[in-house]
Formats: C-alpha cells, structure tokens, sequence
C-alpha cells in the first residue's frame, strides 16, 4: 500500500509539474506542439506592408504600388504592391523589426543575376552584419541556375521560389537589407514572416559567411569559414565546386578545428562525398547522381554541353540539424582539394569553390572579411 501511494504522489507531483510549465514562447514549432496556444504575435512583412504591422497589409492605393497598373480597373485591396524594384547601386531595407521576436520564414523570388544581389542581416543594431551572402548562394543556388532543393532548412521550388526556415531570434531589433551592386534592376517578390515573443536567455543569434577565393592547389585546404570567436554551434555548409581536373574530385577531408586546436582538428571527415551524406563518388551506374534530403544533398550537377558549359560543376548542402557542431571559444572550419592522379596518388586540385558557412553564436562576432569584387564574385 506504501509503495502504492508513493508511486501515485510522484504521479500527481509530475502531471502538476507539467501542468505548470512556462508559457509557451511560440517558438521550436513541430508537429508535435502544434496544439500549442501561446500569447507570441504572428506578423509577415512584404511589399504589401512594409512594415509588418497589424491590420495594415494591402492598402496600397493606386499609384504607390509597382503593379497599379495592372490594378487600375480594381483599386485599393487587389495586388496593387506585390514587389520592388531595386535599382542598381541601391541597398534597399527589405525589413526592420522591433523585438524580442524571431524569423521564422522567408521567401523571395529574384530576377537576374542571383550573385549580384548581396543580402545582409543585422541583429540589435550592431554595425557589422551576421549575414552577408549573395542571394543565390544563400539558398542554395551558388551556379545561377535552378535545382530543385528539398531540405528542412532551405527549400527552392519551381520556378525560381527561395525559401529559408532557419529560425533566427534577436531581443532588440532585426534590420534585412539587399543591395544590387548589378548593372540592371532586379525584381523581387519577398515575405518575411517572424512572431514577436520572448526570447530565451541562451538563444545565440544566427550568422552566414560567403567565401569565393581564387583557386589555389598550392594551399593545404580551403577555408570554409575562420576566426569564429565565442560560444556556439556550426550549422550548416553549402558549397558550389567547379572541378578544372579530369577525374573524381572529392576525396578531401573536412576539418574542424575547436576551442584552441592547432595542427589537428578535433573533427575530422573521411572525403567530401561522405561529409555531405553521399559515398563513393555519388556514383551509380558511372553518372553522377543528384539527391536531395533534409538535411543533406548534391542537388545540383551541371555538366559541359559541348559548347559554352565548358565545366563540370556541383551545388551541395549539409546541414548539422541532428548533430551541431558546438565550441566553446573557437571554431576553424576547412576542406582539402582533393582528387587522383596516375599511380593511385592523392592529386592536389585547383577547383574553383564558393562556400557559404551557417552557423549560431552569442554576440559580438568577429567582423566579416570584405566580399570579393563584382567581378571576382561573376560567375565565369
């Protein structure tokens, strides 16, 4: 009977305590809170209302949205602002929002040319940005052209839809901005969609870095991202590689070096294809195989034509959703060129390779190097 009652007052003790949990923040949403009430405020921003406030979306009037002509049979309330048009040489503020609050959603589709878009995101009012990456690199699109990509952290879907589901929580305020550093205007359809809530106290902030060095077969690796100083975790790695050498191309490790390591990584990869959750050349059947899942892929293979696609080049995702990377103080992250010559010897390559790093700290970060040149980031 004793251990009858003990058993059912731990009972009751544990269903009071779940009873009593704090409020729901509306954030870390699955399908398994769903049924979840919380007091978090949903809003979206777009070009139907810049400023994301309540009660205040489609009321553009005619002739202060880009399609009033198209709308000029129908007036206020029917798609009179659906887009902007940037200039070129112009930043425009695609968002400004006063916290706490995270993103939860973006989505955009743009004209053009997907590298001379650069976009830039800055948290509380801080003067260098935790994102700076051209669009198209962001989601996945380094080579310009569409691939299909079906992931939990970015999706990109007929015919040019960029959707990123990274969710990113900042206290005081959040200012997006994309600049055209292009020659012509771009286009751009875009929504924002965030909840004003409250933020935990160890919620770090979300930051992406774009690298595109000169080759290089002489380096002993490529940097994908360094100098990351803080506490916090490495989320994701996208990477766009031409191959300027006959053979596989893939057999370099990945590398993160952590919390003072020097010579030697803590973690250390196997080869390229095995870090992005492929094997054996992404091979089958002698072609190279596009896949794409949610947390990693090689979604993208262009392949020469004979004519003007003179090479052969990749688009692949990993995302570390199930197993961040997480540092303390530090954290390096490299890659080797890698591939084959005669005799069954390692090659040292001089592949052309983007990278975009994806990664949560606790802020400040360490000011980001500056963008290669217009044409330095052309796509050649």
């Amino acid at each position: 009977m004793k251990k009858i009652t003990i058993i059912l007052t731990i009972f009751l003790f544990n269903t009071s305590a779940w009873g009593q949990v704090e409020p729901f923040n509306g954030l870390n949403n699955n399908l398994s809170n769903l049924f979840r009430t919380s007091s978090a405020k949903s809003r979206s921003i777009s070009p139907e209302n810049f400023t994301g406030e309540k009660g205040k979306g489609g009321m553009a009037k005619l002739g202060e949205g880009a399609a009033s002509h198209e709308a000029r049979d129908l007036g206020q309330g029917w798609k009179v602002s659906p887009y902007i048009n940037i200039q070129p040489g112009e930043t425009f503020t695609l968002a400004e929002i006063e916290g706490p609050g995270s993103i939860q959603h973006i989505w955009m589709t743009p004209t053009g040319n997907w590298r001379f878009y650069i976009l830039r995101f800055y948290w509380d009012d801080e003067k260098h940005p935790s994102v700076e990456v051209p669009v198209g690199d962001f989601f996945g699109m380094g080579w310009g052209e569409y691939a299909h990509l079906n992931s939990l952290a970015v999706s990109v879907n007929p015919g040019r839809a960029f959707n990123s589901y990274w969710q990113m929580p900042f206290r005081k305020k959040c200012k997006i901005t994309m600049e055209n550093i292009d020659t012509q205007a771009t286009r751009l359809y875009y929504q924002v969609d965030y909840v004003l809530t409250e933020v935990p106290d160890d919620a770090a902030y979300f930051h992406a870095q774009f690298r595109s060095p000169d080759p290089d077969k002489d380096k002993e690796a490529y940097t994908i991202i360094d100098d990351i100083k803080g506490k916090g975790q490495y989320v994701g790695t996208y990477m766009a590689w031409q191959v300027n050498n006959n053979g596989w191309w893939g057999e370099g490790e990945i590398k993160f070096y952590m919390d003072g390591d020097k010579k030697f990584p803590t973690i250390c990869g196997t080869g390229a294809e095995d870090y992005f959750c492929g094997s054996y050349n992404f091979d089958v059947g002698g072609q190279y195989k596009e896949f794409t899942t949610p947390y990693a892929g090689l979604h993208q293979v262009i392949r020469p034509n004979g004519t003007y696609k003179a090479n052969t080049r990749f688009g692949m995702y990993r995302w570390h959703i199930t197993d961040p990377i997480r540092f303390e103080k530090d954290l390096r992250v490299t890659i080797q060129d890698l591939g084959w010559r005669s005799g069954r010897r390692y090659l040292k390559q001089g592949s052309k390779i983007s990278s975009v790093a994806f990664w949560y700290q606790m802020e400040p970060h360490t000011p980001f190097p500056p963008l290669p040149s217009k044409d330095d980031l052309e796509i050649r």
